[in-house]
């Protein structure tokens, strides 16, 4: 079966300024690069984001290849650590802003759109040691005025722009699980940290109305989301699975879009003692300076079941997973290398649940990708990457995502993370995601199957789906 996607459909992929650019010549370190400097053995291989893919001096080279693979549109980052001289003056470093200009100008010259993000997780370190990063309201300030600066200098050709790139994340690992640097566990301290991060976007929303140079030019989020299945029908596991949409999924979708928070939700912190400390003009700011466009990082589901403990057995250690728990249903599809669940029928729900519940918000899939590990193994005889496993995992989810679309999704663009294997935080290069793949110790940069295959798709608008891909799904939606 061929289906056709919209003439005007943007076809892309996102990376970021923090996992590609390298450290080269930045003023400031952010909290990866000091959790490297401090705690190498944390990081897969001990390697560190000092390289990453070298960006910074390959960029151009690089888009070359993005253009290659058939990308129209980009999404990257601007780093706060590289732009800002002076963090709390706000003064710009003119090297990296001719950097960033060189970028810009790179991409639209080589045909294809930036799109930019202003937060990819890199808060520059100082400011969590000197303040406690977006625990404090100070650093929200600091960080506005960072964006203002951002739209002064390149709004005139920017049309895209996003405050975050999942603030989730930056919640649950940096506050709640230790994953990420500061390894803070603290509920009460998460809840803090994710309103500051929800009023940083309002205040950036706010600088954006009054500096944007561009007409066309408009302004989102990115939200990575994880809908939520109960194990069973019993009220408990609904329960269950009703609070983890609220804390991972509407606490930030609902301040973005609607700007307002989930009453139950704030119900429930307010019960817990945990509820962020607010000020009127703050909560004004926020329900004023809602988003114009939505970007939707999907990689897996959520199952849940009723917790093993009681919420009130763990009443004096509050976190939100002590209303939930997570639950392996058996027989579901999975990546083995990076331990998601492959489930493509979820972004047709997403994508019905924007259109139906959110007011069918403009929006795109910011992120959707397989990580694989020793991709190596898969190389012909030609040294190519041979990622029909990648190709498979992408028609999936165009599928499901172009049925959305056919029954009024106002879903304008799909981008693969990511272009280039990048460099992925504590987990390194464990994990490959990309369309082009990268040696590491020699920097040399070649097109997997996929990048030939990703072109052909983003040039004709025309997705071939092979009848076994068909008949799996025929028996899906017959059920």
């Amino acid at each position: 079966m061929e289906l056709k996607f919209q003439e005007n459909f943007l076809w892309g992929a996102a990376k970021s300024g923090p996992q590609t650019e390298g450290r080269f010549k930045k003023q400031h370190d952010n909290v990866f690069d000091y959790d490297f400097d401090n705690y190498q053995e944390r990081f897969w291989g001990a390697i560190g984001p000092d390289t990453a893919s070298n960006f910074f001096n390959d960029f151009r080279e690089d888009i070359k290849l993005m253009k290659a693979a058939g990308l129209k549109s980009i999404r990257t980052s601007i780093q706060w650590s590289r732009l800002i001289d002076d963090l709390e003056k706000n003064t710009l470093n003119e090297k990296a802003v001719d950097f960033y200009n060189a970028i810009i100008n790179e991409f639209i010259a080589q045909g294809i759109r930036p799109m930019i993000n202003l937060n990819h997780f890199d808060l520059p370190v100082e400011l969590l040691h000197r303040y406690g990063g977006w625990d404090s309201r100070h650093v929200v300030d600091l960080y506005a005025g960072f964006a203002a600066k951002c739209f002064a200098e390149f709004s005139d050709r920017v049309i895209d722009w996003f405050t975050f790139n999942e603030p989730m994340v930056v919640v649950e690992c940096g506050y709640l699980l230790g994953f990420h640097y500061p390894d803070i566990v603290d509920g009460k301290k998460a809840v803090q940290v994710a309103y500051h991060l929800q009023l940083a976007s309002a205040l950036a929303i706010e600088q954006y109305r009054k500096i944007n140079q561009n007409p066309e030019g408009r302004i989102g989020i990115i939200l990575n989301l994880t809908p939520a299945y109960p194990a069973t029908e019993k009220i408990e596991d609904l329960k269950a699975a009703e609070m983890a949409d609220l804390w991972q999924n509407r606490l930030f979708l609902d301040a973005s879009v609607t700007g307002e928070f989930p009453e139950e939700l704030v119900k429930i912190l307010s019960e817990e003692n945990v509820l962020w400390s607010a000020e009127s003009a703050d909560i004004k700011c926020i329900k004023e300076n809602k988003i114009d466009l939505l970007g939707v990082n999907y990689y897996h589901p959520s199952r849940l079941q009723e917790p093993e403990y009681s919420s009130d057995s763990l009443a004096q250690d509050w976190r939100p997973d002590k209303y939930y728990a997570p639950y392996n249903k058996r027989g579901v599809r999975m990546n083995a290398d990076r331990g998601w669940e492959i489930h493509p029928q979820t972004i047709y729900e997403i994508a019905k649940r924007i259109q139906e519940d959110y007011g069918n918000i403009p929006w795109f899939i910011s992120e959707n990708g397989m990580g694989v590990e020793n991709e190596e193994r898969f190389k012909n005889e030609e040294g190519q990457i041979q990622d029909d496993y990648r190709i498979t995992f992408t028609i999936e989810h165009l599928y499901w995502l172009h049925k959305a679309i056919q029954e009024g999704s106002n879903c304008f663009g799909y981008h693969v993370w990511t272009p280039i294997d990048c460099w992925s935080w504590r987990n390194s290069y464990k994990n490959r995601y990309g369309l082009i793949s990268l040696n590491v110790h020699t920097q040399v940069k070649t097109l997997k199957k996929s990048a030939y295959w990703y072109k052909n798709l983003t040039d004709s608008s025309l997705l071939q789906v092979p009848n076994s891909i068909l008949e799996k799904y025929d028996e899906v939606l017959k059920n």
